[in-house]
């Protein structure tokens, strides 16, 4: 069982059990497992995005260091035609 539906069943175990309660107590908790819950989501997605830039910023890095190679190997290269013209 992944963790996403771990806490959905805890948290509808945790519904269950209150459920008895008197309605003002019963429905502050259920509103205060309503925001956890949304909280969550957005924990989430917010990781999703951050994930996504680290990926970018890893192809970003990736790209910039083979960049910098081609223009050292260029650079070797055209030094070395310089000398055989001097």
């Amino acid at each position: 069982m992944n963790n996403e539906a771990m806490f959905e069943k805890q948290l509808q175990e945790l519904l269950r059990e209150i459920g008895p309660m008197p309605e003002p107590s019963y429905q502050k908790l259920v509103d205060l497992a309503r925001q956890t819950q949304q909280s969550r989501k957005q924990l989430k997605d917010s990781i999703g995005k951050l994930q996504d830039s680290l990926d970018y910023l890893r192809v970003s890095v990736k790209y910039l260091l083979f960049d910098l190679e081609a223009t050292r190997r260029e650079n070797a290269y055209l030094k070395s035609l310089l000398q055989k013209m001097e």
